[in-house]
């Protein structure tokens, strides 16, 4: 079959059922019996369960439903409790922080304060799930890399809806519960403080993000390209280097002038996807809090020239003792 294998083949290995190696003494036993599923089998492992949730999990999945729900509910409540209307218009609802009046005071329930607790409950709900990734890698004898990158994740996550707010003094700089509105967000900080697109770490954090697709890509590409020579066993190529190996390092030096390892593409892989979130996490606690216009704060860097000057001069908000 090796010689038939091109882009859009697939080989999928069907063995035993395998119930996973036994769990340290203390835990608790997993969940269902496995079973095989060729469709997903296509896109990834076909054996599905058994399942393991365990304390930590089962206190993830509790506050995270309940953090959706009553986004929902909210929603569903602001189109007069019609499921029909919630459809047509869900990429535009949200539930929104309180208004800037508030501060950081507790609003009432229908003014932000549901906006506060399902905050509270989703990152209650992201952090035990986070403690649960990381007990489980150490319970497997693994390195703790996935939940380091998901920690990257969740400083994005906690400096825009948390962080910044309080630097800032007011909830009502946290991003809305919702698709559009969310988006919204995105844009409305970028025109208020002049422009994201001028801030280095928001340039950073892009550069990251093009920069791990590319890698991911390239590396995938690469694997699959010498997997008839069993390039996608990749450990065993790590420690003992094969065919496979071989002919892909000499692929990227004709091709690109650098190879990395079979193991070291997974840690430029891993370093790049990482930094997307935490230099992007840096960019926007700076936004408002130490830079009130990142153009302005890029001219006089000299970062960038200024705009010819055709109409009244732009005048920094900062040196007008009050705020835009």
């Amino acid at each position: 079959m090796a010689q038939y294998q091109n882009l859009f083949t697939s080989v999928q290995p069907v063995g035993p059922l395998h119930h996973g190696v036994d769990l340290p003494r203390g835990d608790e036993k997993r969940l269902g019996t496995p079973f095989l599923f060729h469709l997903l089998g296509r896109i990834g492992n076909a054996q599905i369960g058994p399942v393991y949730l365990g304390t930590l999990g089962v206190a993830s999945l509790i506050f995270g439903i309940a953090a959706f729900n009553i986004i929902g509910l909210n929603m569903l409540a602001s189109v007069d409790w019609n499921p029909i209307q919630m459809l047509r218009q869900l990429f535009w609802l949200a539930l929104e922080p309180p208004a800037p009046a508030y501060g950081l005071s507790i609003p009432p329930l229908n003014q932000g304060g549901w906006w506060l607790i399902t905050g509270f409950m989703l990152t209650l709900s992201i952090l035990l799930w986070w403690a649960r990734t990381y007990r489980r890698a150490r319970q497997l004898g693994l390195g703790t890399h996935v939940a380091w990158a998901f920690a990257a994740a969740i400083w994005l996550f906690l400096v825009c809806g948390f962080f910044r707010p309080v630097m800032m003094g007011s909830w009502s700089e946290a991003v809305p519960f919702g698709i559009f509105p969310h988006l919204d967000w995105t844009s409305a900080i970028s025109l208020r403080y002049g422009n994201l697109f001028y801030n280095p770490f928001h340039a950073l954090s892009i550069v990251f993000l093009y920069g791990s697709v590319l890698l991911f890509a390239m590396h995938g590409a690469t694997i699959l390209a010498v997997s008839r020579y069993g390039g996608e066993r990749e450990i065993e190529q790590i420690v003992d280097r094969g065919t496979a190996s071989e002919r892909a390092a000499l692929f990227w030096r004709w091709t690109m002038g650098f190879n990395a390892t079979m193991e070291s593409i997974h840690r430029w892989a891993w370093w790049f996807a990482v930094l997307c979130p935490l230099v992007g996490g840096i960019g926007i606690l700076l936004t408002g809090t130490v830079v009130d216009n990142w153009y302005l704060w890029s001219v006089k860097h000299h970062v960038v020239p200024a705009y010819p000057l055709v109409g009244p001069a732009v005048i920094d908000p900062a040196i007008l003792g009050v705020k835009p």
